[in-house]
C-alpha cells in the first residue's frame, strides 16, 4: 500500500467521480482506476460500488476513508512536531473568527515580534467554526458566543457591552439608558442571518418578550450606520464599533433590560499538537485583552 494511493483513494471519496478525480488530480483516468483497483485488491475488498451512472463510496470505502484522513492528519501533525524540534518558529496560523474588527491591531502586534509567521484568516459563521476546528481546518478560533463542547479549550477574552444605536431625532435619543422593549414595534437594522452577532441579538430580543422587527440587513457596518443616521430604524451594536467613532453623530444608549452583553472566546481542540507559533499567538491573545 502506498502513500500515492491513499491520496488518490482520497479525491476519488470525495468525488465519488472518477473522471472529475483524474481532472483534479491531473493524472489519466485509466490510470487513476489502476490505482485504486491495486489498492482494492491489496486490501481486499470493494471500496466503492460501481453503478451504470459512476461509482459510490461503500461501507468499506466510508470505513477506509475515516481511517486514511486520520492518517494524513498524523502525517500532517508529524511534520509539525518536526519543524518545532529543529527549533523553527515561523511557520503559518489558520484562524477562524465569526468576528474579525478586533483582528487587524491583534496582527500588527503579534507580526512585529514575529515577522516571520504567516496567517490565513477565515471569516465564519458559529456553526462552521466549530465544525472547522473539529476537523484541524483551522488552528484556533476566536468566536462569540464562546465554543462549549468536550475537547475543546475556550478561554474568554473580552465580555462586551451591546448598545441601542438611534439617530439624534429619535424620541429616546434624549434617555440615559432603555429597557429593550420600549422600542419592540420599531423598525431594526441589522447584521444577516450568517452573523453570530445577529443571533446573539435576535436572542436579546426574545429576552425582552417580542421578535424583532427587521426593516433592513446588511452585511457592512457603514450601512447600518447610514440608515440608523437616516432615521430609517434603530441597531444593536458592540461597544467597540462606538469606540471607533466611525459615526459620531449617533446616539447609544445602554439597556437596563435585559443584561445585553456579550462574551468573545479563543478556542482551540486540547488534544492536537499546537506549534510554536500558534501557541506564541494563542498567550499573546490571551495575554494582549488580560492586560
Amino acid at each position: 500500500m502506498e502513500l500515492l494511493q491513499l491520496m488518490y483513494f482520497q479525491v476519488v471519496a470525495r468525488t465519488e467521480h472518477m473522471t472529475r478525480a483524474a481532472e483534479e488530480l491531473h493524472i489519466a483516468q485509466p490510470s487513476l482506476s489502476k490505482t485504486i483497483a491495486r489498492l482494492e485488491e491489496t486490501l481486499g475488498v470493494p471500496l466503492f460500488d460501481r453503478q451504470k451512472r459512476g461509482i459510490k463510496l461503500n461501507q468499506f470505502g466510508k470505513a477506509f476513508l475515516e481511517r486514511v484522513d486520520r492518517a494524513f492528519e498524523e502525517l500532517e501533525e508529524g511534520k509539525r512536531v518536526v519543524a518545532d524540534m529543529a527549533g523553527l518558529e515561523r511557520g503559518s496560523i489558520t484562524l477562524g473568527a465569526t468576528t474579525t474588527r478586533l483582528l487587524p491591531k491583534l496582527f500588527s502586534e503579534f507580526l512585529t515580534s514575529h515577522p516571520h509567521v504567516s496567517f490565513k484568516l477565515l471569516n465564519l459563521s458559529s456553526m462552521e467554526v466549530l465544525a472547522k476546528l473539529e476537523s484541524g481546518e483551522i488552528d484556533l478560533c476566536i468566536s462569540t458566543p464562546p465554543i462549549r463542547k468536550p475537547g475543546i479549550t475556550c478561554e474568554p477574552i473580552m465580555r462586551e457591552e451591546i448598545l441601542l444605536a438611534v439617530s439624534p431625532s429619535h424620541p429616546l435619543a434624549k434617555r440615559q439608558s432603555i429597557h429593550l422593549r420600549e422600542v419592540a414595534n420599531e423598525p431594526m437594522i441589522s447584521l444577516t442571518t450568517d452573523y453570530s452577532l445577529r443571533e446573539i441579538t435576535d436572542d436579546f430580543c426574545r429576552q425582552a418578550g417580542f421578535t424583532p422587527n427587521i426593516a433592513f440587513e446588511s452585511t457592512d457596518p457603514e450601512v447600518i450606520y447610514g440608515l440608523v443616521k437616516a432615521g430609517l430604524g434603530h441597531a444593536l451594536i458592540p461597544s467597540y464599533w462606538q469606540a471607533e467613532n466611525r459615526m459620531e453623530s449617533l446616539v447609544y444608549l445602554p439597556i437596563d433590560q435585559p443584561s445585553c452583553h456579550r462574551t468573545i472566546g479563543l478556542s482551540w481542540v486540547e488534544s492536537r499538537y499546537m506549534p510554536i507559533a500558534t501557541r506564541h499567538f494563542r498567550d499573546f491573545v490571551i495575554h494582549y485583552f488580560s492586560s
